[in-house]
């Protein structure tokens, strides 16, 4: 089960090498990692570069966004699944990547998704929000429902069906692409009841309230492309994240 995974970077010098580590120490063996660097133009391919592994390709040039990297990185995958770490991001233990495709062996399973832990920039023991993604049925979608991002895998032949990131999105092209997959697929995806991805705080959707107006307004646009909802689902998923804030 080759499985791989897609490293957008742009300036992001001092965390990409623990994003690139969280991959490299993975128990699970039979990986790629593309790494798409946008051109940053300060000390990121560099840091890049120190932590340089023998299943590490890096691609670098100018892109037009976080979206337009990642379908680059779709493009160049050669795996059976692929999944995405973030540069701000990395994975919570060494068997994240071998629980996965063990739950791929199942030739029927086309999406395998878990929880995620958001923590703090400067203390990375602490956990301010946990998002605890729960199973899927399909009438969760309208509830507002979504799997964390960056934790979900899908096999190879799913983009090759319904496509990449709409960058015509600027903030909500994963949303939007969560709603065209899980709105059209029959195939049941598994749920790990477990942390995958740690995500530190101040991402590109929510670092100032202009983004968060932004994101709303294209998630919207999103439910309502898809079919799937309206401004109450966007209220019910707005409304969810509420008790990821209660971490024990």
């Amino acid at each position: 089960m080759k499985i791989s995974i897609i490293t957008a970077v742009y300036k992001s010098a001092e965390t990409v090498g623990q994003a690139i580590a969280s991959v490299a120490g993975q128990s699970h063996r039979d990986i790629e990692h593309l790494i798409i660097e946008g051109a940053s133009g300060d000390n990121t391919l560099a840091a890049v570069e120190a932590v340089a592994h023998d299943r590490m390709v890096v691609t670098s040039e100018p892109d037009k966004g976080i979206y337009d990297a990642l379908n680059k990185g779709i493009r160049q995958a050669t795996g059976d699944v692929v999944g995405l770490v973030h540069a701000d991001d990395y994975l919570a233990h060494k068997d994240v990547l071998a629980d996965i495709a063990v739950a791929f062996d199942d030739p029927q399973v086309e999406a395998v998704y878990g929880d995620l832990d958001y923590i703090s920039k400067v203390d990375p023991d602490r956990v301010i929000r946990h998002w605890s993604s729960g199973s899927y049925h399909a009438d969760r979608l309208a509830e507002g429902w979504m799997p964390p991002h960056p934790t979900l895998y899908l096999r190879r032949s799913v983009f090759d069906r319904i496509g990449v990131y709409d960058t015509r999105y600027r903030i909500a092209a994963d949303y939007d692409f969560i709603l065209r997959y899980f709105s059209e697929t029959r195939a049941q995806p598994v749920y790990l009841p477990q942390v995958l991805v740690k995500m530190r705080v101040g991402g590109e959707s929510n670092r100032s309230l202009g983004r968060v107006i932004r994101k709303s307004r294209e998630d919207y646009a999103a439910l309502r492309q898809n079919q799937v909802g309206g401004i109450g689902t966007l209220l019910r998923k707005n409304a969810s994240k509420l008790g990821q804030f209660m971490v024990k």
